[in-house]
């Protein structure tokens, strides 16, 4: 019996240790785990969150699961712990992150300015670039030059040769474009005015307020201008993530992601490549593969911007690149 008692009396010690380090009896310990539970962390990893939140000196612990600010703080932590632990390769510690960066992600994704998305034509923002397919003459490219309040003023389309006797007055023309932090859109558009006599050449697209919100971003991404280099591989199934030796096609990154890329090249490319891609990020080489989904040429510069879906990216690389997103 008395040693029953000791033992219990050696956690009671323990716990009440344990309670003054994580922020006394005033912990909200019930809420922060019943959180957690909800946010997809396991018990053993809800663990490792309330120290986390003391040290950031949270009024309100519970704040870590809804607010990106507290999260963000909560995330650096991790990573500087486990760099200064030599975890960065550790199984467990990546799960721990990436977990961290799936909840940022779903709070961050469900703020109004990526739910509430555009209801006319009249709200694109000029620069916006467009996809313009014309049924029996092909696709050509655009970029929306000024939103005037009876129609757009795009620059003249650009492309392959238009079929004889072809007008653009008066085509009705399926559209797409991407609004940048928001989603992709189509719509049909009628040309309503051709300038192509004019020192800048442009056509006039009347207005519509029936867009079509497709494609909405499942990732956070950042626009960059990073020097990295591109290898054709011969099918996606041989994707890796061992650095190349060998110099491979020079090329300018866009914008990144975890689950994908914009990468601009010399010359014209087509959908459904598999490529690899390296470069390097906060002194490490990062190296990706994927599938290249869509192609915009421009023919005045002779360029290619490829847009990349990433495709068997391991833990560790996705955690690399969302701390520097």
């Amino acid at each position: 019996m008395a040693i029953v008692l000791a033992f219990f009396a050696i956690l009671l010690v323990g716990g009440i240790i344990l309670l003054r380090r994580l922020g006394g009896g005033s912990f909200p310990w019930l809420q922060f785990y019943t959180k957690g539970k909800e946010s997809g962390f396991i018990f053993k990893e809800i663990n490792l969150l309330p120290r986390m939140a003391v040290q950031s000196q949270m009024a309100n612990p519970t704040s870590l699961f809804w607010s990106i600010k507290r999260l963000d703080h909560c995330i650096r932590d991790c990573i500087v712990r486990f760099r200064g632990e030599d975890q960065s390769a550790d199984m467990e510690a990546n799960v721990l992150i990436a977990k961290m960066f799936e909840l940022r992600k779903k709070i961050e994704f469900q703020q109004p300015k990526w739910k509430i998305g555009l209801k006319s034509t009249k709200d694109i923002a000029p620069r916006t670039k467009f996809s313009l397919n014309v049924p029996g003459a092909g696709t050509y490219s655009s970029m929306l030059v000024e939103n005037q309040s009876r129609y757009m003023a795009l620059a003249y389309p650009e492309g392959k040769a238009v079929p004889e006797g072809f007008a653009w007055t008066g085509q009705k023309v399926a559209m797409r474009f991407w609004r940048t932090n928001d989603a992709g859109y189509q719509f049909i558009g009628r040309v309503i005015d051709d300038h192509s006599g004019k020192q800048y050449p442009i056509i006039h697209v009347a207005h519509t307020d029936n867009l079509v919100r497709a494609q909405r971003r499942r990732s956070v991404r950042v626009d960059t201008s990073l020097a990295w280099q591109l290898y054709p591989l011969r099918r996606i199934e041989d994707a890796n993530e061992v650095p190349e030796q060998k110099p491979g096609l020079r090329c300018r990154l866009q914008d990144l992601s975890e689950e994908g890329a914009a990468i601009l090249v010399g010359g014209r490319a087509k959908a459904g490549m598999a490529v690899k891609y390296q470069f390097e990020l906060a002194g490490s080489t990062i190296v990706m593969c994927g599938v290249v989904r869509r192609v915009n040429f421009n023919g005045n510069n002779n360029r290619s911007i490829l847009h990349i879906e990433a495709a068997g990216t391991g833990l560790s690389t996705k955690n690399e690149v969302l701390t520097w997103v």
